[in-house]
């Protein structure tokens, strides 16, 4: 028989590693998605689903648990094509050439010509995400496994590979006390003590299994190596033929904890130690709260707290303690404004015009510039533009990070002698904020998509509870004898429910949630009470701008600013 070698990246299933998952994915070439029997489709699982799609990952079902009470082949794999589409063809026994004909151009003229499909062509539609294989089983008692092995050694295909070298990074790790950059090569070969792009020598290559590694001399194309020597590389990153991984990712945190040490620990001292568990994991937002004198945590949700805490323990041996968490909330504008910020102190002189307005939810920060080229070098205009990316902006009403607005550049101007490359730092951001103060500003909070499902006697409590959370929802519909509700509702809100659904339904329920993205806030006045924020007073985010008079600088409130402009 043909050896094939299979490398497995396992990731944790829970909802609050997602983004740990999403890492992972942009090194794989297949993935198996593994579905429970029972459960079925969780909110979670359409996350995994839409991120496979947006990494273009080709994508085998493994519905594992069929050895389970309640589990019915039949029903899932309906479950599956409602959900995911007619792609999704059950391949636990030799798949169905009218399924098969459905899921492209070429396999439709192949069965309508042969009555069947030659195994080359569906392998090209399982590479391009047209054919998606189910297989089913029960993991535990290795039933259907050898299925889904045949599946995975017959339906896949070797992707090709450049002969110039490419890696890319997907995680960073240590293990005692040696950082290790893990990547995958995706080009040529990477030998032991070569010199990485970027100047960092590979000075250990280990193939790793389970927790044991043996060390190699070299990692060829496709192969997923732990690299020790380098110290600056970061996840996402791309090596020599191979870019970086440009996407914002889909995941991002939305609750912050204030971290709560012992007397005897000092937060100077422990803020680097954990800036270090954040280069393994950018999932771990750490940062020092200026105002609150704390170090705040960003994480998923409570399950991924409690991992936190325990990873502190075993590096550190210090036990630390989170609060119960705030929601992180994000800034917007609702209409368009230009923002003018001028910065000219003795000997500097820099004038920025930016045009801002509202992008759709999801958007991030984008720029763009409409400004001639005979009006302002091209060179300071894209500084202006790195200056507008290269921050988290703050929106005025609670002091929350600024998303979902364009800014175009419409006009700027240097000084032949005085300009320097900071001078425009400095009127960016005041023209950033100069047009926030002006701006119609919507605050926004993360939502949740959530499933829940129980015994029709207690679905009236659930749908009383999701409106009093200023949720909606659709249903209730049958789910094979409970009954089910879908929908969505602030994460302010409904952040521990799943315990809740679990106590008054003495553990028949099922509740499954996902963040679903951001949303104006549905308590936006008293949020911004609460948060207490006074733009003005923000000295690290000023919106005035400095002009210059009579040999010396002043200062000019930002909404008498037009009137002193020069362009």
């Amino acid at each position: 028989a043909e050896e094939t070698t299979l490398t497995l990246l396992d990731t944790p299933g829970h909802v609050d590693f997602s983004a740990e998952a999403e890492r992972a994915l942009q090194v794989l070439d297949y993935a198996v998605l593994v579905i429970s029997g029972t459960d079925g489709v969780q909110a979670h699982t359409e996350t995994l689903w839409k991120l496979l799609a947006r990494y273009r990952v080709p994508t085998f079902v493994f519905v594992n648990k069929m050895d389970l009470p309640g589990a019915d082949a039949a029903v899932r794999l309906r479950e599956l094509r409602g959900r995911f589409g007619d792609g999704c063809v059950d391949f636990s026994a030799a798949p169905d050439p009218e399924a098969l004909a459905l899921c492209s151009e070429p396999l439709m003229n192949e069965v309508l010509e042969t009555g069947a499909a030659a195994a080359e062509t569906v392998q090209t539609a399982i590479a391009r995400r047209q054919v998606f294989p189910v297989f089913f089983g029960a993991a535990l008692r290795l039933d259907g496994l050898d299925g889904l092995l045949r599946g995975l050694q017959t339906l896949t295909r070797t992707p090709p590979r450049w002969p110039e070298f490419g890696a890319r990074v997907f995680k960073i790790s240590e293990d005692a006390g040696t950082r290790l950059t893990w990547l995958k090569v995706t080009g040529g070969v990477l030998h032991v003590k070569d010199v990485l792009p970027g100047g960092e020598k590979a000075d250990a290559l280990r193939l790793y299994n389970g927790g044991k590694f043996r060390l190699v001399s070299e990692a060829l194309a496709g192969t997923v190596v732990a690299v020790a020597g380098p110290a600056a590389t970061r996840p996402g990153q791309g090596l020599g033929a191979e870019a970086d991984v440009s996407a914002e990712p889909v995941l991002e945190p939305v609750l912050s904890y204030s971290l709560l040490l012992p007397p005897t620990e000092d937060p100077r001292v422990m803020l680097p130690k954990l800036m270090q568990l954040q280069e393994e994991d950018p999932q771990l937002h750490i940062r020092w709260d200026e105002r609150g004198r704390a170090i705040r945590v960003e994480l998923m949700g409570k399950v991924q707290a409690e991992v936190f805490r325990a990873l502190v323990k075993e590096r550190f041996d210090v036990d630390v303690a989170l609060d119960a968490g705030r929601i992180m909330y994000k800034e917007t504008i609702a209409d368009t404004v230009e923002g003018v910020g001028h910065f000219e102190p003795l000997r500097h002189y820099a004038e920025v015009h930016l045009i801002m307005e509202p992008m759709p939810r999801g958007s991030g920060i984008v720029v763009d510039s409409i400004c001639p080229e005979d009006g302002l070098d091209r060179n300071w205009q894209r500084l202006i533009l790195s200056h507008v990316l290269e921050k988290q902006h703050l929106g005025v009403l609670t002091g929350s990070p600024l998303t979902d607005v364009k800014m175009t550049l419409a006009a700027g101007r240097a000084h032949l002698k005085h300009t320097e490359g900071g001078d425009f730092r400095q009127a960016t951001y005041r023209a950033i904020r100069q047009g926030l103060m002006q701006a119609k500003s919507v605050l926004l909070e993360p939502w949740y998509a959530f499933s829940i499902e129980l015994p029709p006697e207690l679905i009236g409590r659930a749908i009383s509870d999701v409106r009093q959370m200023s949720g909606s929802f659709t249903g209730p519909d049958d789910a094979g004898g409970m009954l089910r509700i879908e929908g969505s509702a602030p994460v302010s809100e409904m952040n521990g429910y799943a315990s809740e659904v679990a106590a008054y339904s003495g553990g028949r329920g099922k509740f499954s949630c996902r963040v679903e993205g951001y949303r104006p806030c549905h308590n936006e006045k008293d949020v911004i009470v609460e948060m207490g924020y006074d733009a003005e007073s923000d000295v690290e985010n000023i919106a005035d701008s400095v002009f210059c008079a009579h040999g010396g600088g002043f200062n000019v409130r930002w909404d008498k600013v037009p009137e002193y402009m020069h362009l």
